[in-house]
């Protein structure tokens, strides 16, 4: 029998329960804001970098980047059903590529900026170390790395954890940030994956956020631990930005 992440990826979304693959760009607008934020916040204000997006599904986030004039754009992703979906959409420059075969093909210091997006929770703790070995390898000096994965310290990191089957790792700030000084990243900051004000959910959400569900979380930490650390993230995923020096 074949590997049972080789499965599941094969139809990786039109076989989970309450996905459902685009049909149109405009299906793709749910993750906009998510994407924006990304952009807005971490990306370098030179639009002329090469970017690529590893892991990147149909694309959704590549297509952004090009619409905000990031056209140095790639992305890769292993599944064939996301590929077929990103060219109906006539998403460009998305590409099947097993992501640890294509960066091993890849030139040094080839992109200078790398995303990661919900991905690096999907390789075990040796294949990680060696992806990022590789990243750090085609990334530019002064380039970055931006990721996002599941939070182990967030109150309901589990079901992000466990609610995909092919998920094998979880992480801290702290485990992050180890793991990247390992394979050579500094300046490494890592980021609350706050609820964003983009219409007035948004508003109503980062509200309730700041003013109730932070400050209790940060209490009960307080008193597990005997100490206020500020800097702890409790959002289900977290964003982490790292540079190549």
């Amino acid at each position: 029998m074949d590997n049972y992440k080789k499965i599941i990826y094969k139809y990786y979304f039109s076989k989970r329960s309450g996905k459902s693959l685009p049909l149109s760009l405009g299906d793709l607008s749910g993750k906009r804001p998510f994407y924006k934020n990304i952009i807005c916040q971490h990306f370098p204000h030179d639009k002329e970098v090469s970017v690529i997006d590893i892991g990147c599904g149909y694309g959704a986030f590549v297509n952004l980047m090009k619409e905000l004039d990031y056209h140095s754009t790639l992305g890769i992703d292993a599944s064939p059903e996301m590929i077929k979906v990103s060219k109906k959409l006539n998403i460009k420059d998305i590409h099947q590529k097993d992501i640890m075969t294509f960066l091993k093909n890849c030139d040094n210091e080839s992109f200078e900026v790398v995303t990661a997006i919900d991905v690096i929770e999907h390789f075990s703790r040796q294949e990680l170390f060696e992806l990022l070995f590789q990243l750090n390898r085609i990334i530019k000096k002064g380039g970055r790395l931006i990721t996002h994965q599941p939070n182990a310290e967030g109150v309901f990191g589990n079901a992000v954890l466990y609610g995909d089957y092919t998920h094998d790792l979880s992480f801290t700030r702290k485990s992050m940030d180890q793991i990247l000084q390992a394979n050579g990243f500094s300046d490494i900051e890592s980021f609350e994956d706050k609820p964003l004000r983009y219409n007035f959910k948004g508003v109503i959400r980062r509200f309730f956020w700041s003013i109730f569900i932070r400050p209790i979380y940060l209490f009960l930490v307080a008193v597990e631990d005997g100490n206020i650390d500020r800097k702890s993230i409790f959002s289900k995923n977290f964003i982490t930005v790292a540079f190549k020096k």
